[in-house]
């Protein structure tokens, strides 16, 4: 593979990677699609998608994966396994390094994805899906009339400490400080919403549950006494990493990372593209993911045709 050169190379086989692979090959491009395990990103650790439209009764993570995938196994989509450590351009050319392989393509679809930083405290892995949740608005409706924990302090953990009071019955929204960094508007919201109960100065320890989460185990950092809190859910929005760091340099990212693009998810370079999570974006779903995803793929079809 590595002598061959394609019309596009997609990085990356979540949501987005599949939609883009899936109309490059609708659209007759010779493209090969990269992912560095198996295809499904993110959505392989959500239990449970109750948002995704076309699916009234949910649909579990897996299951739309595996529907995603068949899709493009019937466009006959191309899937590689491989981690690719850099990306550089020698004249209209990308070249892709990966540790199997060096692959050349025309252009290129980032669609890396993105992870969510991690408390790493105990419990956390073990209860990933049974109420560690990285993601309100996935999961917040099934923890009705339940109280729940939100870890964080900026827009992102007061926003969604907000939305979780239209299902649950109390959310406890932890921060290590004694006041939220969250903008002036929502913590006014947070502080006045009477769903919501503040606990300053106060990091987790440890998430408590062996086959579900029972509560939380928390250290005072005001040096008042460490406790406990009994919930049965735990929303954790303490930052989320762009895949990148093996970008060297080649494309312009904001300040945390993400890359820029226009609204044809096109970046800096021409014949650069990038779609999901890896993007610099305001809201990260599914379904934004796959608008992402085909966009990218179209845009990427438009620049082929003026080389």
């Amino acid at each position: 593979m590595e002598n061959s050169i394609y019309d596009l190379i997609i990085i990356g086989g979540g949501p987005a990677g599949l939609t883009a692979g899936l109309y490059a090959q609708r659209g007759k491009l010779k493209t090969l699609l990269i992912e560095k395990l198996i295809p499904g990103g993110q959505i392989l650790t959500t239990d449970w998608v109750d948002n995704y439209p076309g699916f009234p009764e949910g649909v579990s993570g897996f299951d739309l994966v595996e529907k995603m995938r068949s899709q493009t196994e019937r466009f006959e989509l191309p899937i590689v396994s491989d981690e690719i450590s850099s990306l550089s351009v020698k004249g209209h050319d990308k070249v892709i390094a990966g540790t199997q392989n060096t692959y050349t393509a025309k252009s290129v679809i980032i669609a890396s994805g993105a992870v969510h930083k991690k408390l790493g405290v105990p419990g956390e892995a073990l209860l990933g899906g049974k109420g560690v949740s990285y993601c309100a608005t996935c999961d917040g409706p099934f923890f009705r009339d339940q109280e729940v924990a939100v870890i964080g302090g900026g827009d992102t953990a007061v926003q969604e400490a907000i939305f979780l009071t239209r299902f649950t019955k109390k959310v406890y929204l932890i921060h290590r400080r004694d006041q939220y960094r969250a903008c002036r508007m929502l913590q006014d919201k947070a502080l006045a919403n009477e769903g919501i109960q503040p606990i300053w100065n106060a990091q987790v320890e440890k998430i408590i549950g062996t086959e579900e989460v029972e509560g939380v185990r928390l250290k005072m950092v005001d040096g008042s006494p460490d406790r406990g809190l009994p919930v049965k859910g735990v929303f954790i929005f303490v930052g989320i990493k762009p895949n990148t760091e093996w970008l060297s340099g080649l494309l312009a990212l904001d300040g945390e990372g993400f890359i820029k693009t226009n609204d044809r998810m096109a970046t800096s370079v021409r014949g650069i593209f990038a779609a999901g999570d890896v993007r610099h974006k305001i809201f990260r779903q599914i379904s934004t993911a796959v608008g992402d995803g085909a966009t990218a793929a179209f845009a990427a079809e438009r620049y082929l045709e003026t080389l």
